[in-house]
């Protein structure tokens, strides 16, 4: 996963291509170790993504879009002001090392022209962003290196900037390939990989393995292991990886079970069938897709922790509850019983008397007429007796109809927990998250005004309500746009898709939602035309994909028109019922989502 000196000279290449001579048009800071420049060039805009975070650092184009703070940090500020209007002149990398050097043409205070120079530093924990002046002294850092944090190398405004100490590795386009075998035999004692990372300048361990692997057949065979064959074989393969470098690459991104695990400019063999390969066309669309994915998830994740804290909690008490009241259930089964043994008392009243602790009578509701023994409690008349089945068979009829209710309304809240999970799950901004939060305050799962964390609130309340008391406008639906020119609606969350099947869809647009499984509700916008069975398909799919069980197989989906779908009186958002509905069986498809998708 570590984005090394090679792909980072690919990079460059696609920079130079894309963004030298173009303007600094706009430039935000999404989180404390990102920021992102708008480029404005003859021919194309394009959005350079920078990021120094220890586990994702890495420069390169996006497409993605990215939620910016409503009030910008202070250095943002300061690159606004330095760079707002500059020009991209040149990008400049040592051999493999993991910089860049951006320098732009700017102008100072006072209308002179000066070159800046923006420092990309993609080294791990120590990655860094620094903004150097024309006198190569640091104006400012995304993060700020003190002598506590660093002896050797502080990052501090006014400092002179200093290139990170260079590595004792060979620059593997400036020195052949036999230089290099000879070299390893210094790594004796060494797994092959870890030997290539140690000699060779600017390639990640996955590079390491994928020589290794190409050489020997294995990934841990070790330096002093090569036989003679071997290593005639690592050159060989050392003399390729030469060439790739010098020349485009093969950016690739590995999945495991559909999830990216890692990438490479090269195409790995090492994995066999235990994951998937993708080829793509630039670097940049790669490591968008790859860090977009992985960093949405985990962003998500932490941000929703407390609402998914809530829910577990929440669906862990109903289920509690249920369980017990299933459990209450059962015992009023026996409820007949008591009613027969009401009746066979009385029919023998002439045979009992008062003081009697057992009836022994003949049971005429058998079919063999069987005599059965029947308690009696001594304090009681016969007759009292025959009462008092009576209402232990009345308390049980009743507690039956009510403890089905309970079980019922059980059944929805637990349903509907299980609705909200599934929209947390897909939620991608703040925003989503914001109206999932209002949407459990106004439900009662979370309690008005008090703090879902345990701690403190600073201006926003548990509702998701700003300080200020107004509340942002309503996200509109996702939108997507079929292969024959349908507008196909997708719902975020439960009070959106309320909104959508209920209030903004006509009667006879067609409604789609997973059969039995949480999901979102989809509107395929019909304007009177009637959508030929490519686009249902299609709508079905984003409806699968939509949902919890986006990671199955065949998904049944559910569609009928609008006027059949409606909402019973005080359900839960998001829940409907419907009729006149046809099922079809789709999978859920990624791809087709991303390509039919429109601006949302």
């Amino acid at each position: 996963m570590a984005l090394d000196g090679a792909m980072l000279h690919f990079i460059k290449k696609e920079i130079e291509e894309g963004a030298v001579g173009a303007k600094v048009d706009k430039i935000f800071q999404p989180a404390r170790e990102m920021l992102i420049f708008a480029m404005r060039g003859r021919n194309q805009n394009r959005k350079l993504l920078l990021s120094a975070s220890a586990n994702s650092a890495r420069i390169h184009f996006t497409d993605y879009p990215v939620e910016n703070p409503a009030q910008p940090p202070m250095l943002c500020m300061l690159l606004r002001k330095k760079l707002c209007g500059a020009r991209l002149a040149s990008v400049e990398q040592a051999g493999l090392e993991r910089v860049l050097l951006l320098r732009f043409d700017a102008h100072n205070d006072l209308g002179d022209e000066i070159t800046l120079t923006l420092a990309v530093e993609i080294m791990g924990r120590h990655s860094n962003l620094i903004l150097v002046d024309e006198r190569g002294l640091i104006v400012d850092a995304v993060k700020r290196i003190d002598s506590e944090r660093s002896s050797l190398r502080m990052i501090l405004p006014g400092l002179r900037y200093e290139l990170p100490p260079a590595q004792d590795k060979i620059n593997l386009l400036e020195t052949d390939p036999p230089s290099i075998t000879e070299r390893l035999k210094v790594c004796k004692g060494k797994k092959l990989d870890k030997g290539l990372m140690e000699v060779v300048q600017g390639i990640s361990p996955i590079v390491a393995r994928e020589i290794s692997y190409r050489a020997t057949g294995f990934t841990d065979t070790a330096v002093e292991a090569l036989t003679q064959g071997q290593t005639e074989k690592l050159t060989y393969h050392l003399g390729k990886l030469q060439t790739l470098i010098a020349d485009k690459g093969e950016p690739n991104l590995v999945s495991s079970s559909g999830k990216p695990v890692d990438f490479t400019f090269l195409y790995p063999q090492q994995y066999g069938a235990s994951a998937v390969s993708t080829a793509y066309g630039d670097y940049s669309s790669l490591l968008d897709q790859y860090y977009f994915k992985r960093d949405l998830n985990d962003r998500m994740k932490s941000k929703s922790q407390d609402l998914l804290k809530i829910l577990a909690n929440s669906s862990a008490r109903i289920s509690k509850k249920l369980m017990l009241q299933q459990e209450e259930l059962k015992q009023c089964a026996d409820r007949e019983q008591y009613r027969i043994n009401g009746d066979l008392v009385n029919a023998n009243l002439h045979l009992l008397q008062k003081g009697d602790v057992l009836a022994q009578v003949v049971d005429y509701y058998s079919e063999n007429c069987a005599t059965v023994k029947i308690k009696l409690d001594p304090t009681l008349t016969p007759a009292q007796n025959a009462q008092k089945y009576y209402r232990e068979y009345r308390k049980a009829q009743a507690a039956e109809q009510h403890l089905t209710e309970l079980i019922r309304q059980g059944q929805e809240e637990l349903d509907y927990i299980d609705s909200v999970l599934d929209a947390l799950s897909r939620a991608k901004t703040e925003r989503e998250l914001s109206e999932i939060r209002q949407e459990l305050t106004e439900q009662g799962v979370i309690k008005r005004g008090k703090p879902i964390s345990g701690k403190p609130t600073s201006g926003k309340p548990a509702s998701g309500k700003p300080a200020s008391g107004k509340l942002p406008p309503k996200l509109p639906p996702l939108r997507f746009v079929s292969d024959d020119g349908f507008t196909i609606l997708v719902g975020r969350n439960n009070q959106q898709n309320d909104r959508l099947t209920l209030k903004d869809s006509r009667h006879y647009d067609i409604w789609l939602h997973t059969l039995k499984t949480p999901g979102s509700h989809t509107v395929i916008v019909c304007e009177g035309r009637q959508p030929p069975d490519r686009t249902i398909e299609q709508a079905a799919q984003l409806a699968a994909y939509h949902s919890s069980a986006r990671e199955s197989g065949l998904v049944p989906v559910d569609y009928t028109l609008i006027k059949y779908v409606s909402k019973p009186r005080g359900a839960k958002p998001g829940m409907v019922i419907y009729t006149h509905q046809s099922t079809v069986y789709v999978r859920p498809d990624e791809e087709l989502a991303q390509r039919l998708a429109a601006e949302n």
